[in-house]
């Protein structure tokens, strides 16, 4: 069953714990899974795999491309539907620049002090999450005013 408006587009969804961030139809996908970079369009065999803390780059039919900082979980592919199940995900445009700045310097702090192995933990999966954060404000042209 194919959802699209023609056969070059998918239905795309990206769901939080939160709730729903985007659902939107799309021609390309390309997200940051754990072997690598996944590409996704139109009519791609059914899949399920695991995604890191990184990009999402979408082509919506129309043209225009989204860019998103997802936090690990889950994509699943059927039917000409792709939904992406991840921990937090946010838009370039909802990015507080400045906030995932300072998250990006606590972090390096903590790693840099090396006191113990479960604030080093969370220090690396700040840091994952902050530079994604700040890696796709700056895609959309958003940047720290110094």
């Amino acid at each position: 069953m194919e959802t699209g408006a023609n056969a070059s587009e998918f239905n795309l969804r990206v769901l939080t714990p939160m709730g729903e961030v985007l659902d939107t139809e799309a021609v390309a996908l390309r997200v940051t899974a754990w072997e690598g970079q996944l590409g996704v369009m139109a009519r791609h065999a059914p899949m399920v795999a695991r995604l890191r803390t990184g990009s999402a780059v979408v082509t919506e039919a129309g043209g225009k491309t989204r860019w998103l900082a997802a936090v690990e979980g889950i994509i699943r592919v059927t039917d000409n539907q792709v939904v992406m199940l991840v921990n937090a995900a946010e838009e370039a445009e909802d990015i507080d620049v400045e906030r995932a700045q300072r998250a990006l310097q606590r972090a390096q702090r903590r790693l840099s002090s090396r006191e113990d192995e479960t604030d080093i933990s969370r220090a690396e999966l700040a840091l994952a999450r902050a530079a994604t954060r700040l890696n796709v404000a700056g895609r959309a042209g958003r940047t720290v005013e110094e």
